[in-house]
């Protein structure tokens, strides 16, 4: 099998959410650490405040930034493989080419 195009969105969509969780997995300590190193200092809930910001905003740029990079990389792969093929894909256990 190859694979000769990508559906934009398709990619788009499934990118936001892999980027989306993958920022919210690196935020979630980030902002723990920020939120408790932030209060000893200063006391104020500044730190609690600053590591929120940090734990809501991560994922949700990440989720656009997926989005976007998405786009991009299957409209360039679309491009390429116009070019130059596709890539090809060994799907075992499947009977007759039948796709799922």
């Amino acid at each position: 099998m190859v694979l000769t195009r990508i559906e934009p969105m398709s990619l788009a969509k499934v990118s936001a959410v892999i980027y989306g969780v993958m920022m919210l997995l690196f935020a979630l300590p980030y902002g723990c650490i920020l939120s408790a190193v932030g209060d000893q200092f200063g006391g104020s809930g500044l730190g609690a405040g600053l590591g929120l910001g940090l734990i809501i905003s991560m994922p949700i740029a990440g989720a656009i930034g997926g989005f976007i990079g998405g786009l991009i990389t299957a409209f360039i792969y679309n491009l390429v493989a116009g070019w130059v093929g596709g890539v090809e894909i060994e799907v075992d256990g499947m009977d007759g080419g039948d796709i799922l």
